[in-house]
């Protein structure tokens, strides 16, 4: 890019810069309203146009929430971006080597594992309660060929909510959200299916018998399924792929 491609560009970004340093230095939360337009320009000393091209990127972002009518507010500094980013490269990689899904589902059972001990020793009896009753409504959807997704989600929000770090249940639910997207493209088996549904079944007794090594195991063959079929699918995607003399306009 040339010197003169690169300025605009640039200047935007610093107006973003400067209006996520105007909400932090002045301390703002999620809901608060900005200053107007005209006062933004003042008080960063940018064009109309910039400070609006920021807006519309800040908004993006979730980093501000513009409602029409009514002004712009500090957004709810969601995971949406980040989101739609890795489902979009995952569905990319559906037809290749599919290795962006397969990092998902790795850092999704990494997490789990990772706060096992965690989640055994922070999991009280309702929580338990909740999660044996989300495996059996799996289980139950499974064994007769439906869909458990909205189970599925609240089963592994609940899980680690004994973790006690609100970014992780974020992430946790940011990773599901990509995993369940890109997931209705892998053609996964009924006999998968249940097999993960039943695999929430031992997640819960391992964690209710405080035992690590089980709930580690348990947490293993949950995620064994996808993971399999993510082999298969990249494995059979690298079988067919032309070589590059024989691909258009190598």
């Amino acid at each position: 890019m040339s010197t003169m491609e690169g300025r605009p560009r640039t200047a935007q970004l610093q107006v973003v810069e400067q209006i996520k340093r105007y909400i932090v230095d002045h301390r703002l939360h999620a809901g608060d309203p900005l200053p107007t337009e005209p006062e933004l320009m003042s008080v960063i000393g940018a064009s109309r146009s910039s400070v609006r091209e920021a807006i519309r990127t800040l908004s993006a972002l979730d980093i501000v929430d513009v409602r029409h009518g009514h002004g712009t507010f500090v957004g709810a500094l969601s995971l949406s971006a980040m989101i739609e980013s890795l489902a979009f490269r995952s569905l990319l990689g559906t037809t290749s080597d599919y290795r962006v899904l397969s990092d998902v589902v790795s850092v999704r059972q990494l997490m789990e594992q990772g706060f096992a001990r965690l989640i055994i020793d922070g999991l009280d009896t309702d929580q338990r309660g909740k999660l044996a009753d989300l495996a059996r409504q799996m289980c139950e959807l499974a064994d007769r060929g439906k869909p458990y997704v909205e189970q599925d989600r609240a089963f592994h929000l609940l899980l680690l909510q004994p973790v006690g770090n609100d970014l992780v249940v974020q992430l946790t639910g940011a990773f599901w959200e990509v995993q369940s997207r890109v997931g209705a493209t892998l053609d996964v088996s009924d006999r998968s299916w249940q097999r993960t549904a039943h695999a929430h079944v031992e997640i819960v007794e391992a964690a209710a018998a405080h035992d690590l090594d089980r709930l580690h195991a348990a947490i293993e063959e949950h995620y064994a399924p996808v993971k399999e079929q993510i082999q298969r699918l990249a494995a059979l995607a690298a079988a067919t792929d032309p070589l590059p003399e024989e691909r258009p306009g190598a």
